[in-house]
């Protein structure tokens, strides 16, 4: 397993953290994130009374907690608990602290692509266009974004009728879709796109978000009519939805002489569009 260890700061104060690349996650040390979200003056002690309190009550977050070596004080590799990002998102619903809004801001800047799956869908809509409006981006691409996320969850809650499980499952279908429609994997795409950790929908332009939204209403819709029955039938489905967008890719490309998915993220999205605003003022 390959992993890249890196020191995270929110609001100044250290949170060590690991980057899986296989996993393409982010895993960060518990105690580090109580530290910062209740000034504990002993966090590991803290860590410890919760973590019992909330295996006594069948928390299957805490169950499925890492332990990875991380850099103590001490200079020494020492065992600490970790979390992923989604992990982490429910286990700061259990600190009480001012600061836990914020924080969980500041995870989704860190990794966490959808925030409304973790709290009410409407407040994370509404922290999403903060959010993206914080970060620069269009008004116009902000609006198809969120449309993105309709498309997505329309997807989502239809693989689950199906019987497709969260997780594996879910990431191996929309890989096929991807694939599909763009002719790059994800991972092929991200690498692209110069990204690591980032959403890969956060660095679309806005061509790629509309084929991409297509790609999935389309894979939503074939599988309402055919009601695909097991995961091979379901992957035969999510090709099918992907086709449907890769061929109005290459007739735009065809139309438009220019290729649709291309290397630019949002850093270069969010420079292009300040040059054409002063460029028009």
């Amino acid at each position: 397993m390959s992993k890249q260890t890196a020191i995270k700061l929110f609001e100044q104060h250290k949170v060590r953290s690991v980057w899986d690349s296989e996993q393409e996650k982010w895993y960060i040390s518990i105690v580090d994130v109580i530290a910062v979200l209740t000034g504990s003056p002993n966090p590991q002690v803290y860590w410890r009374v919760l973590k019992k309190r909330l295996l006594d009550e069948g928390n299957e977050t805490v169950t499925n907690c890492n332990g990875l070596k991380l850099l103590a004080p001490d200079g020494k590799m020492r065992l600490t608990d970790v979390a992923d990002v989604e992990q982490l998102f429910r286990l700061v619903q259990s600190i009480p602290s001012p600061k836990a809004e914020p924080f969980k801001m500041w995870l989704a800047e860190i990794g966490r692509e959808r925030l409304e799956e973790i709290d009410d869908p409407e407040l994370g809509i509404e922290r999403l266009m903060e959010y993206y409006h914080r970060k620069g981006y269009s008004e116009n691409w902000i609006n198809q974004r969120l449309k993105s996320i309709e498309v997505r969850k329309e997807l989502t809650d239809e693989w689950e009728r199906r019987g497709v499980k969260k997780g594996q499952e879910f990431a191996t279908l929309t890989d096929i879709i991807t694939r599909t429609w763009s002719g790059l994997t994800t991972k092929e795409y991200k690498r692209l796109k110069g990204l690591k950790t980032e959403s890969l929908r956060d660095n679309m332009t806005n061509l790629e978000l509309v084929l991409n939204m297509l790609a999935e209403a389309s894979t939503t819709e074939i599988s309402k009519k055919k009601q695909p029955q097991n995961f091979p039938e379901n992957s035969k489905v999510a090709q099918q939805g992907g086709k449907v967008a890769a061929a109005a890719r290459k007739q735009l490309e065809l139309e438009s002489g220019a290729p649709v998915v291309t290397p630019l993220n949002a850093k270069n999205l969010h420079a292009l569009q300040e040059n054409n605003k002063r460029h028009h003022d």
